[in-house]
């Protein structure tokens, strides 16, 4: 029986692909995501000037997946695998073994460590880089992982920049390398001999000027730590002391406003004053002091009084209407007291806040990054409302241990922010993870309060600076790129220190090696430093010598093999940095992970069944590019469904 056209169309792109990289020295990278964190990451393996000549991406992602963001699998030149599931069958279909890094890129901590635990399955030695929030999983995978592992968390990277601009500060991260910790400030805040580079400058009217040449002008500076607090604490601190000078009526008025609904106290309120009118009657018609006149009214309406028929029909009408305001007055006592214990456990369920706030932060969305930035303010000791859809989100026992107040509902919906005090909070913080909800919940807010300082986290970039430019809603950061040259550095295997985001941008901290025969090797010190793109600030000579900082560098001083350089870059900057640094390409051996290599095979060619109605591509041919279907071969889709074999796309 004749084989189907589909199983034919199957095997030739399978073996084309399989064919395509042998004799191809460029390291193969395979990541796994479907959100913006796995295209940033694909796309600056695609754009990087590796030293052997660029990379081989293949994207994994499902069949199904929400495309919220930019779509990792329309990235041009990647390879795209299509599967439900991350298992042994998926990376041999994807090309796993022999390949250089294994990036695992989703939203869940346990679907990677089994994704990891299947990769090694398939190669022991390719590095693998995995995404997780529980840092006490992180370090279980650490130790149970065979394979060469980094775990980063693109929360806790991205979560420094949200509380800055929360607080109205410039980032306060500060990091450590070696034996001298930097932090990044303004320049005012610093003293000019602890400056130790000029990160960017914002008088440019085209945007932000990063490692600009002019060095003296910068408004955001590498300073070297010397003891005095991040800006950031100092703003944290100066926000405590306003709060503790609130007045505490207006905190007790506003208790006692938010313990019965409204419909109760107007009712309450028409009583109390019926028996009042009531009771000045009394005083004038009686002749009678006014503290007999509230003994009387009091008496009459609490208890009821003897009927006396002696009494002025005037004097009886008003008796018989306070002990009607008697009977309504005790109901509605009683309804008052079950409406406050009714709202009071009702506050305990869906976190609805009673009393009013002032001068505290609200933070909406309680996911990975939401709850990073909850714990951070805490850590300020800064007041936070959290509001999250979700009754039991992610970071909820956290808010419940930080006591913080969780206000269950939809952001975008008044009620929801009048109950976070929203009109009357020092900054709103818009965390979830759907662009259209937090833009949403970002013109709610600016609706009851224009001067609304809102931080939004938006995913698409272009469209971020589109909504700060037309919305003027305040400052927009997005968790990925931010994150993205850390998963990217620890995938190459570069030494990426941290990253400092600036405005929308990120600047990575790297260190990088300079091998033997590199182009680097036996220059001088300033042509690394290049005007918008790499900005030296250390030197540690092989061998293990102390380190040389920024004080001491010398233009003229020769790099030598071995050498290492820690650098400020941008990505194209360190990019240049690395290919220069790399020792020079040659045939050969092809690197592996962990220094061992194997051989180049020649390419072979395989027979492959083809149908009239349906061409495939036959084997590539050297120095020509392979092409199935008259597509080049970096578009190809292999699909492979979760309950039966692949067909071709």
């Amino acid at each position: 029986m004749a084989e189907p056209w589909r199983d034919r169309a199957r095997r030739a792109v399978e073996w084309n692909w399989r064919l395509r990289p042998v004799g191809d020295p460029r390291p193969h990278y395979v990541i796994c995501g479907r959100d913006a964190l796995a295209y940033y990451v694909a796309r600056a393996l695609l754009e990087s000037e590796l030293p052997a000549g660029g990379a081989r991406v293949t994207v994994v992602v499902p069949e199904r997946y929400p495309r919220n963001g930019p779509d990792v699998a329309g990235l041009r030149g990647a390879r795209v695998v299509r599967s439900e599931r991350l298992d042994v069958a998926t990376f041999e279909a994807a090309g796993l073994a022999g390949a250089t890094g294994l990036a695992l890129l989703h939203q869940d901590d346990v679907g990677n460590l089994h994704a990891a635990l299947c990769a090694q399955a398939v190669d022991q030695r390719v590095r693998q880089v995995l995404r997780m929030f529980n840092g006490t999983l992180a370090d279980g995978v650490r130790k149970l992982l065979k394979a060469p592992v980094e775990v980063l968390s693109d929360a806790e990277m991205a979560a420094p920049a949200f509380v800055a601009a929360a607080l109205g500060e410039v980032d306060p991260s500060s990091f450590q390398h070696r034996d001298k910790t930097f932090r990044v400030a303004r320049r005012a805040d610093v003293r000019a001999q602890d400056v130790v580079c000029a990160l960017a400058h914002g008088g440019d009217e085209q945007g932000v000027d990063l490692l600009p040449a002019e060095q003296a002008g910068a408004d955001l500076v590498l300073a070297e730590a010397t003891g005095q607090p991040p800006g950031t604490e100092v703003a944290a601190r100066r926000l405590v002391r306003a709060r503790r000078r609130r007045r505490p009526v207006t905190v007790v008025l506003g208790a006692v406003r938010g313990f019965a609904t409204r419909k109760i106290g107007i009712a309450v309120m028409l009583v109390l004053a019926v028996i009042a009118v009531l009771g000045a009657l009394i005083s004038r018609a009686e002749g009678v002091s006014p503290a007999e006149a509230l003994y009387l009214t009091l008496v009459t309406t609490l208890s009821g009084a003897d009927p006396d028929t002696g009494k002025t029909a005037s004097a009886q009408v008003m008796q018989v209407v306070l002990n009607l305001a008697g009977l309504a007055l005790i109901p509605l006592i009683t309804a008052v007291v079950v409406d406050g214990i009714v709202n009071a456990r009702l506050a305990l369920h869906t976190g609805r806040l009673q009393p009013a706030q002032v001068g505290h932060v609200v933070v909406i969305g309680l996911g990975n990054v939401g709850t990073r930035v909850m714990a951070q303010l805490r850590g300020y000791d800064v007041e936070v409302v959290a509001i999250d859809k979700n009754p039991e989100p992610r970071g909820g026992a956290l808010a419940r241990q930080l006591e913080v107040p969780l206000i269950v509902g939809d952001a975008a919906l008044p009620e929801t922010l009048a109950a976070a005090s929203v009109a009357d909070c020092q900054a709103l913080v818009v965390a979830s993870t759907d662009d259209v909800a937090n833009l949403e919940a970002a013109l709610a807010a600016r609706d009851l309060r224009d001067d609304l300082r809102v931080v939004l986290r938006l995913f698409d970039g272009d469209f971020a600076e589109r909504v700060e430019e037309t919305f003027a809603l305040g400052v927009s950061r997005s968790v990925s790129y931010l994150a993205a040259p850390a998963f990217t550095g620890a995938l190459t295997e570069r030494a990426v220190i941290t990253t400092i985001p600036v405005d929308r941008h990120a600047l990575p901290v790297a260190e990088v090696p300079v091998a033997a025969g590199s182009d680097l090797d036996g220059r001088a010190l300033g042509t690394v430093n290049r005007d918008g793109q790499v900005r030296l600030i250390a030197r540690t000579p092989a061998g293990g010598a102390r380190t040389i900082w920024w004080k001491d560098l010398d233009p003229r001083q020769v790099i030598f093999a071995g050498d290492r350089l820690t650098v400020v870059a941008r990505r194209r900057g360190l990019d240049w940095l690395t290919r220069h640094c790399a020792p020079p390409a040659g045939p050969g051996p092809v690197p592996r992970p962990g220094g061992e290599q194997h051989s180049t095979p020649p390419s072979v060619e395989l027979p492959v069944a083809a149908s009239p109605a349906h061409p495939v591509s036959a084997p590539p041919v050297a120095g020509a590019a392979p092409v199935t279907n008259g597509r080049a071969t970096d578009e190809v889709e292999v699909i492979r469904q979760s309950d039966g074999p692949g067909e071709a796309g």
